[in-house]
């Protein structure tokens, strides 16, 4: 590694994508107030079955009222028109809250940006952010990954955690979501960047002018992140504070950035692993740079977290599963001769029939309950996540057997043991 070592920088790219926006705004190409409709007029979602107009103001704050799944929707493919599959997936969803009345960070939102870009343009999103914001900052190594380019030899791999070890893995690409994750860039050029966001360099005015204006959070279309914190124009914004920032992740990348614009302080971290570990550096960083201690941290990584856990689980279920199969190798086979006996056993027997099946299934959606589905556990989670639920459904068909087994055995008539003797009462 080093300073021009590229990385995917995941959602940190929406702040390039809003300047765009800000530029457009500028020379009267559009207005922050316009409809989303009045660009792309097949974009029609609804809230509560009426069809609701979003504002281009309430896509750069996520205020759309677009759900935060609405990610599973984006499709695989490098090919040019996954941008317009990916907003024609999206264009008649049915909005979770009514448009600029709650914030909702939806990545789709800056897809659907990028297109209203290329319409009011006639350019390749790419193209349009290369020319006007890339190039006159001197950024000449950074690229938009639209899964056609040669790749460069600077670019790292990407990895992926499972049972403690990262492995190299080749992500899928998603040309549709281009915009709010797929800037590809180095330290060397994200100095450029920072410096630019703090008013440092040669920058032309009308960029600088745009830069200025992305770090004043209207309050009044501002995502409401938390108390004091808002989100606005592709930053999280701590107006208070004078201070942005913004995490991003892909399948195989990470990055956090942290701006004190107050006291001209900055910090870029970048890993070509999908985890939390940049936010965490980031901060630690930032801390210590001000004078404070920093925090040591070994599992507040969620990601690696996720895969510790599920590694432990992947273990449970390799010897629940050893233990079922040796059970119903066995001939463990015990007679029951009181019939209340057997009819306790028979229930207990239908009992654990009914748990184990209520689980089976529990396990089988469980990725819809917190609105992922198996594809995107997939592309994004530790392979010990999927190799666990295989794992577990084993155990549950195995557990379900024996217990049909034991069911069927104390369901049988046994004669009563003093009828093996003669004269026997």
């Amino acid at each position: 590694m080093n300073e021009e070592s590229l990385f995917e920088l995941g959602s940190t790219t929406k702040a390039f994508t809003a300047l765009a926006i800000i530029l457009l705004e500028e020379e009267g190409r559009l207005a922050y107030s316009d409809a989303v409709s009045d660009y792309l007029p097949s974009f029609a979602p609804t809230y509560r079955g009426d069809k609701a107009n979003i504002t281009i103001s309430q896509l750069l704050g996520h205020t759309s009222g677009i759900p935060s799944w609405s990610i599973r929707l984006i499709p695989e493919g490098t090919t040019a028109e996954m941008l317009g599959n990916t907003i024609h997936k999206v264009s008649d969803i049915a909005l979770d809250t009514y448009p600029g009345t709650e914030y909702q960070y939806a990545t789709v939102n800056y897809d659907i940006l990028a297109m209203i870009i290329e319409q009011v343009t006639g350019m390749n999103y790419q193209d349009y952010v290369t020319e006007h914001i890339l190039i006159p900052l001197g950024m000449t190594d950074s690229y938009f990954s639209t899964g056609q380019e040669k790749k460069p030899d600077q670019l790292s791999r990407g990895y992926r955690v499972f049972f403690g070890k990262s492995l190299e893995y080749g992500a899928p690409r998603y040309y549709g979501n281009i915009a709010a994750g797929y800037l590809v860039t180095n330290i060397k050029d994200l100095a450029r960047w920072i410096n630019a966001q703090m008013g440092i360099g040669d920058i032309p005015d009308n960029l600088r002018k745009a830069i200025l204006q992305s770090h004043e959070a209207d309050l009044q279309s501002a995502g409401y992140e938390a108390e004091g914190r808002y989100y606005s124009y592709g930053w999280s914004n701590e107006p208070d504070k004078r201070m942005i920032s913004h995490d991003g992740s892909n399948p195989t990348y990470s990055s956090k950035v942290i701006i004190d614009l107050e006291r001209q302080e900055a910090v870029f971290v970048l890993a070509n692993l999908n985890s939390t570990a940049p936010s965490l550096i980031a901060q630690n960083k930032y801390e210590n740079m001000n004078g404070n201690p920093m925090t040591s941290f070994k599992y507040d990584d969620s990601y690696i977290l996720i895969d510790w856990v599920f590694s432990c689980l992947v273990l449970l279920a390799v010897i629940s599963i050893s233990v079922k199969v040796i059970k119903l190798s066995g001939e463990n086979i015990q007679t029951v001769h009181n019939e209340r006996s057997r009819r306790r056993k028979r229930i207990g027997a239908g009992i654990h029939l009914f748990l184990k099946l209520l689980l089976l299934i529990l396990i089988l959606i469980w990725p819809n309950l917190i609105n992922y589905n198996y594809y995107m556990l997939s592309v994004w989670m530790s392979y010990s996540v999927l190799l666990w639920m295989g794992l577990a459904v084993i155990s549950c068909l195995l557990s379900i057997l024996l217990a049909v087994r034991k069911r069927s055995f104390t369901s049988k008539q046994i004669p009563p043991l003093s009828s093996n003797f003669p004269g026997g009462e």
